[in-house]
C-alpha cells in the first residue's frame, strides 16, 4: 500500500525525513563495467559495439546494418494507426511553439571605456538522442529530445535506441521520422553512449547526448562527460502532484500513474490540505490501474513507493516541495499563481496546473 504521511500528527518530521532518506535504486556500482565498455568502443569501435550488441541485445549485427534504414523507417510510420500519427504530429507542433519562445537571446553593446562587449548564441553542429527501448517504448522521448534540438538548429540529429531480440517499436521510428532525426541506430546501452560520444567506423561522434536511460547509460554518459556534452545523469522518475480538493481525482489519479507506468522504482506523490482528497485520489488510482498496459509496472511502484501527504493548507506544502525537489511538480489549485509566486521554482502557462 502507497505511503500516507498527515502533516500535522506528531512524528511527521521523523516519518518525512524516513520517506525522503529510501533508496528507489539498487545501489549497484556499474563504474568499471561502464569503463570496460566504453574503453571498448573507443579503442575498437563498430567491432565492439556489434559484439556487445550480441552479448546484451541477443541481436546479431553487422557493420551495415547498424543503421536503420529509410525504408525501415518508412514502413514502421506506416503500420501505425492513422490516430498515432496525427497525435505525435500535433505534440509535435506544440514543442515547436513551446520551444521558439524558450530561445535565448543575444546581446550587443558598449561600455563607458568604449569596449564592445557582446553575446551570440549558437547550435551545436550535432546531437545524439539516447532513446529507451527495452522494458517500454517512448515516442514522447523522441519528440521531447529531438524537437528543441531542430528548433535550436542543430543540424545532425542522430538517435540510439536498444532492440532487443530484433524488435524496434514502430512508434519511435514514426516519430524519429515525424522529429526529423538523420540518422537512427539499432544500439543501446553504454556502448551506444561510448559510440555517439567517440564515434565508429559507422557512427561520426556528437556534440552532446541527451535522453533518459538505466543506470549503464546513466553512468556512461557521467563517463564521457567532457569529451561531449550531456544534459544531465538522471535518476528513477518521479512526480508530486499538489492539490486542493476542488480537482477532479480522477485526473490527478492519471498524472500519478503517468509516472508509475514508466519503472517499477518510479515514485508518485500527492500533497493535499483534504483527507477526503487523498482518499478519492488513491480510489481512483485502484480504479484505473487495471486499465494500462503496464499495470504490473505500476501497481508495484504505486504500492512500493506511491505517497500521499496530507499538510494544513497550501503554505505548508512549499517547504515539503523544497526538500522533495522531484523530477516533475505540478501545483492544481485555484491559487496556483500565487503560491507559484511565493515558491519561484514553479513556472507554467497553464491557469490553474502549473508544472515543472
Amino acid at each position: 500500500m502507497p505511503l500516507r504521511l498527515e502533516a500535522t500528527r506528531d512524528g511527521f518530521s521523523q516519518s518525512f525525513e524516513a520517506f525522503l532518506s529510501e533508496r528507489r535504486e539498487a545501489a549497484v556500482d556499474v563504474r568499471d563495467d561502464v569503463a570496460r565498455i566504453v574503453a571498448r568502443v573507443k579503442d575498437e569501435g563498430d567491432a565492439a559495439l556489434i559484439e556487445l550488441t550480441a552479448k546484451y541485445d541477443r541481436l546479431d549485427l553487422t557493420a551495415d546494418s547498424l543503421r536503420v534504414s529509410a525504408a525501415e523507417i518508412s514502413a514502421a510510420r506506416e503500420s501505425c494507426s492513422a490516430e498515432a500519427i496525427a497525435a505525435l504530429e500535433t505534440a509535435r507542433t506544440r514543442i515547436i511553439a513551446y520551444h521558439e519562445r524558450q530561445k535565448p537571446e543575444g546581446f550587443d553593446y558598449v561600455d563607458d571605456t568604449g569596449v564592445r562587449l557582446g553575446s551570440v548564441w549558437h547550435a551545436v553542429s550535432a546531437a545524439g538522442l539516447y532513446v529507451p527501448g527495452g522494458t517500454a517504448a517512448y515516442p514522447s522521448s523522441v519528440l521531447m529530445n529531438a524537437v528543441p534540438a531542430r528548433v535550436a538548429g542543430v543540424e545532425r540529429l542522430v538517435m540510439v535506441v536498444p532492440s532487443p531480440d530484433g524488435v524496434l517499436n514502430p512508434l519511435v521510428l514514426a516519430a524519429a521520422d515525424i522529429a526529423g532525426v538523420d540518422e537512427v541506430y539499432r544500439v543501446g546501452g553504454a556502448q551506444a553512449v561510448a559510440a555517439l560520444a567517440h564515434g565508429t567506423e559507422t557512427i561520426a561522434p556528437v556534440d552532446k547526448i541527451v535522453g533518459p536511460g538505466n543506470a549503464y547509460v546513466a553512468e556512461a554518459k557521467r563517463q564521457v562527460f567532457g569529451v561531449v556534452g550531456i544534459d544531465m545523469i538522471a535518476g528513477p522518475s518521479e512526480i508530486l502532484v499538489v492539490s486542493e480538493a476542488g480537482a477532479d481525482p480522477e485526473w490527478i489519479a492519471a498524472d500519478l500513474l503517468s509516472q508509475a507506468e514508466h519503472d517499477r522504482v518510479a515514485q508518485s506523490i500527492l500533497i493535499t490540505d483534504d483527507a477526503g482528497f487523498a482518499d478519492a485520489v488513491t480510489a481512483a488510482v485502484a480504479r484505473q490501474l487495471p486499465e494500462l498496459p503496464r499495470h504490473e509496472i505500476a501497481r508495484e511502484s504505486w504500492e512500493k513507493y506511491g505517497t500521499l501527504i496530507v499538510v494544513a493548507d497550501m503554505e505548508s506544502a512549499l517547504p515539503l516541495i523544497d526538500r522533495i525537489a522531484p523530477e516533475h511538480l505540478e501545483l492544481v489549485t485555484p491559487g496556483a499563481e500565487a503560491l507559484a509566486d511565493t515558491h519561484p521554482q514553479c513556472r507554467c502557462h497553464v491557469p490553474g496546473a502549473l508544472c515543472t
